[in-house]
């Protein structure tokens, strides 16, 4: 898996690179997480993180975002470990955590508003996080890969797991 991991943040930069020759620099790459970040993370969320988190985190902690830094993928920022958790806990004060019933149109997600079970990985800068699943409902996949849109209550799946969502953005044809 740590091979997968690494071909992938090569293709993430690869294809970056292709519109700008800078983008690697730009990215504001943090040094790989280490156990500890993991554990920490782990604790504060009441959470087990997904190995495929783990092994990518484990090369790059996350981005440090400002102006002129390139996304991670599509116009997403990947938040170093101590950025999830403080965007976990903004959410976790935001919304009633676990009871704001929502309708959903997608069934393999229990139909929260937010769920403390998301681990907010990336975000947009306008308030909206991809996260990555940890409690999905009876059909759905641990891991799996959703939006956290904070003005519109439909959350669906755009992945079954974090390798996953980086092969489809990968594959976009659109520029990251």
């Amino acid at each position: 898996m740590v091979n997968q991991a690494e071909q992938l943040w090569k293709r993430i930069i690869e294809k970056g690179s292709k519109s700008d020759a800078n983008f690697m620099a730009s990215m504001n790459l943090q040094p790989g997480a280490n156990e500890e970040d993991f554990q920490r993370l782990e604790q504060t969320l009441s959470i087990t993180m997904p190995e495929q988190l783990k092994v990518l985190y484990a090369i790059y902690n996350g981005q440090v975002w400002n102006i002129g830094c390139n996304p991670f993928l599509r116009n997403l920022t990947l938040s170093p470990i101590s950025n999830i958790i403080d965007n976990w806990n903004f959410m976790q004060e935001e919304f009633d955590p676990d009871g704001g019933l929502e309708l959903s149109n997608d069934p393999r997600i229990k139909p929260y508003l937010w769920h403390s079970k998301w681990i907010p990985i990336a975000e947009n800068g306008g308030g909206d996080y991809l996260c990555i699943d940890t409690d999905p409902s009876e059909s759905g996949t641990v891991g799996q890969m959703l939006y956290c849109w904070h003005d519109w209550g439909n959350r669906s799946v755009e992945a079954n797991s974090l390798f996953e969502f980086i092969e489809i953005c990968l594959n976009e044809e659109d520029e990251m």
